[in-house]
């Protein structure tokens, strides 16, 4: 037999692997809806049955069943030999009350707001651009900007993704003994607030937009006096003369032209012997999988951004009047690159 040419058993099987990729966007609805069910939260003191979960939930008791049952080849729930449904450690993270919950970041990306732009995904491979302003009327921030209860669950989605990979970002940021931090489209401010309870004697500036910062996480007696927050647009200028600057998943929201907008606005900013620390997903060339990879077709599908390569960023950083110095790995998907006045 032609050794390049797969037997009746292997066809089988290339059949049903293909067939589980084109059908894995039913994994990702059957999770939404278990988060939405908030099913996570009444298995916290053992297992239920459909029954009981539904009476719990609000759900239809078969249906549920079989939602659950889908989610357990994926080690989302785990049904016993009864017939009830118990917690696994993914599902954990769908408690509501869990450390590091993903329960607000699943419903954020299962939003329509990337759900209906990925199923155009091919009318956005052959134009090069997303489709999300004819579904939507608006680009994407525009569109989150003009609705305050989207807005923020976008901005609580993206808090929630970031708690569990904050701690691992920040002890691989090289960081001064002491000095200013400057976290440039902060959000709520995880990332600085664990930079500054690794750095005692660091003192930080959390930069977004006004109605992002006022709901800010860095209240607290340990860092008290140690931190300001400051709304403004990114885009024309940032706090100066801080001695580091934190990018976390920024540029990859955006088009080259825009990070570079905003880089030079950091450049700006910067002193001599300022260091720039861009924080994303920085691309392997290879055929690994990795979490970024499927990040990037989500910046592809509904707005202008890209996750890239180092080499990416080292053009984007010299275009900007800035120098790459090293990229440090963290225990997390992303990296951060390090970068300096050129």
């Amino acid at each position: 037999m032609d050794a390049a040419r797969p037997g009746p058993d292997d066809q089988d099987d290339l059949v049903l692997r293909l067939s589980e990729h084109a059908l894995a966007y039913l994994h990702s609805a059957t999770l939404r809806a278990a988060a939405r069910l908030g099913v996570a939260d009444h298995l916290v003191d053992g297992p239920c049955t459909p029954d009981q979960l539904a009476a719990l939930t609000g759900a239809d008791a078969g249906h549920l069943r079989r939602a659950l049952r889908l989610l357990a080849t994926r080690d989302v729930f785990h049904e016993d030999e009864t017939g009830a449904f118990g917690l696994t450690p993914l599902a954990q993270l769908l408690r509501s009350d869990a450390p590091s919950s993903m329960r607000e970041a699943v419903g954020m990306l299962t939003d329509e707001t990337f759900w209906r732009p990925a199923g155009r995904l091919e009318e956005t491979v052959r134009t090069g651009h997303t489709v999300f302003d004819d579904l939507f009327g608006a680009p994407f921030f525009d569109y989150l900007a003009g609705s305050a209860e989207l807005g923020a669950a976008f901005d609580t989605g993206m808090a929630a993704l970031s708690d569990g990979e904050n701690a691992a970002i920040a002890a691989a940021c090289p960081l001064p003994a002491a000095g200013v931090v400057a976290d440039v489209g902060g959000g709520r401010g995880g990332l600085l607030r664990e930079v500054l309870l690794r750095g005692p004697k660091l003192t930080g500036i959390l930069y977004d937009q006004e109605a992002v910062v006022r709901a800010h996480a860095l209240e607290g007696e340990e860092l008290a006096g140690r931190w300001r927050v400051e709304g403004g647009d990114f885009f024309t200028a940032v706090p100066p003369a801080a001695d580091v600057y934190l990018l976390k998943r920024v540029l990859h929201d955006w088009h080259d032209d825009d990070c570079l907008r905003i880089l030079r606005a950091c450049r700006a900013a910067m002193t001599a012997d300022s260091r720039l620390l861009v924080i994303d997903a920085v691309l392997p060339r290879d055929n690994a999988p990795h979490h970024g990879k499927t990040l990037d077709v989500l910046m592809m599908a509904s707005l202008s951004g890209r996750e890239r390569g180092a080499d990416d960023f080292r053009r984007l950083l010299t275009d900007a009047g800035l120098a790459m110095v090293r990229v440090h790995p963290t225990a997390s998907s992303l990296s951060v690159v390090e970068a300096a006045v050129a």
